[in-house]
């Protein structure tokens, strides 16, 4: 697992409007697309079907559910960055979400980070991030997302 850059909770305004980095590759497997379906109750045939993916899906096999793809930006952006200096973490929420393309099973992924905003915020620090969600050999991101954390000292 990749080493995440390190910063104090006092220096992180120091990185509003920056790329703060990438994460490793991670493999998207049938086994863990079948575990998300197991996990949600989301078992449409395009994410657990492989057999029906051939044959009907441009991919020529099932694809990861989207919210999969958003559920791993947790993992992935740990590291990318870790903050020293705090208590906890909040996950405050998103602005927005897209899908952009579809991640094929079998494929690698990483997350890509830019902090946004750093702003003081209810005794903490609120967060702005806009994250990209990289499928290996594809120019176009399958998820964007910007989210907002709270940290606080």
């Amino acid at each position: 697992m990749k080493e995440p850059r390190v910063i104090e909770l006092k220096e992180l305004p120091t990185l509003a409007g920056q790329d703060v980095g990438v994460s490793d590759w991670l493999l998207i497997d049938q086994a863990r697309v079948n575990l998300f379906a197991e996990a949600t109750g989301d078992h449409q045939w395009i994410h657990t079907d492989p057999e029906r993916a051939a044959r009907e899906l441009p991919t020529k096999g099932t694809i990861a559910h989207g919210y999969l793809t958003l559920s791993l930006l947790p993992y992935l952006a740990g590291q990318i960055l870790k903050v020293t200096g705090t208590t906890r973490g909040i996950n405050y929420g998103l602005n927005k979400v897209r899908f952009t393309s579809m991640v094929p099973t079998g494929s690698r992924v990483r997350l890509r980070q830019k902090i946004v905003t750093v702003e003081p915020r209810a005794g903490g620090m609120q967060i702005m991030s806009e994250f990209a969600m990289e499928v290996e050999g594809q120019t176009k991101a399958a998820c964007v997302a910007e989210t907002i954390s709270l940290l606080f000292p």
